[in-house]
């Protein structure tokens, strides 16, 4: 992995293709799209002649379902970012460890979740012991990343001077307070808040030796069948991801509880035969698709998520409101 891999034309053209899949009709897209030709080789000789500089961030606010802060990067950035995580991505993507789910090619929600299930059967001994669950969530996650403690992690695995300099670039042209946070709309946010992580993840897997851990972004399970253990685990895990990433655990997101009382973990609440999409996710359903109808892609995907569990009621709730609002409910 070197350089001119990211900053090549070729590999910006094809990140112009993936990036524009969904946003064609964004007004910023289609006028970076009019001289695309010029902006991507006005993009690359800056690269080349190392004088890039990020853009400044939009800024506004989503309700997902909490409210969360959005910072968008220009269309030319936003283009750069795609360039580096198709180089940069498979190249970390071999040193993390495989229970490490999000942000991942052939990994994701669905896969974190069966395999939760999976090793919620190993540590019951197919549910006929006592299965306890230590769930854990990262305090402002991306909020909180440490700028210093990050590039010296990443710096320790690439050696390019040029690469780590386009890197340190992109991660300081943001912060939530001094020398912290990384903006939740950047594509390399996702690629990164992995790499910081992955040093909590191998001292999990390598120093603690823990067997049935999953990891999806600030989410993480640990089960056992011994609720001491875990309790012991807990206070090692907030003293390494104090001292060594400065962050802490969201004290009302951690809980020590059995498996068959039911885990609230992905937006879905796991119990030992099946699993329900948690309370709010249901409201957030029935609210996104007011406005639409059966056919359309917001309705579809939430037809597609219940799939994963038992949504079998909830699925006839929106068809029921979509059929509605086009006049075709009772």
């Amino acid at each position: 992995m070197v350089y001119k891999d990211i900053i090549s034309t070729e590999n910006l053209l094809k990140a112009w293709k993936e990036f524009i899949r969904g946003k064609k009709d964004k007004k910023d897209v289609s006028e970076f799209s009019l001289k695309l030709l010029n902006n991507i080789f006005d993009l690359h000789r800056d690269l080349r002649n190392k004088k890039y500089k990020h853009s400044k961030y939009e800024h506004f606010k989503i309700t997902d379902p909490k409210p969360r802060d959005i910072h968008k990067a220009s269309v030319r950035d936003r283009l750069l970012h795609h360039a580096i995580c198709s180089v940069v991505s498979p190249y970390f993507d071999k040193k993390f460890i495989y229970d490490c789910y999000s942000s991942r090619n052939f990994k994701g929600t669905h896969r974190a979740m069966n395999r939760f299930r999976y090793f919620a059967g190993k540590v019951s001994k197919n549910h006929t012991r006592t299965c306890w669950v230590l769930k854990c969530d990262v305090k402002k996650f991306f909020a909180t990343i440490d700028h210093k403690i990050l590039l010296s992690i990443f710096q320790k695995h690439v050696k390019d001077e040029y690469i780590n300099w386009l890197i340190e670039e992109i991660v300081l042209s943001f912060n939530t307070e001094k020398g912290k946070g990384l903006p939740l709309g950047n594509l390399t946010s996702q690629l990164l808040v992995n790499v910081y992580m992955n040093e909590f993840d191998q001292f999990m897997e390598h120093e603690l030796k823990v067997k049935f851990y999953v990891r999806y972004a600030d989410d993480f399970v640990i089960l056992s069948d011994n609720k001491v253990y875990l309790k012991e685990l807990l206070s090692k895990i907030e003293v390494f991801l104090k001292n060594e990433l400065k962050l802490s655990l969201h004290p009302k997101k951690v809980s020590i509880e059995t498996y068959v009382s039911g885990v609230d973990f992905l937006g879905w609440v796991h119990f030992a035969d099946h699993r329900v999409l948690r309370t709010t996710t249901k409201k957030r359903a029935i609210r996104g698709v007011v406005g639409c109808n059966t056919e359309s892609n917001i309705t579809q995907s939430y037809l597609g998520l219940l799939k994963h569990g038992n949504g079998k009621k909830i699925a006839k709730n929106i068809e029921n409101v979509t059929q509605t609002e086009f006049g075709f409910g009772t």
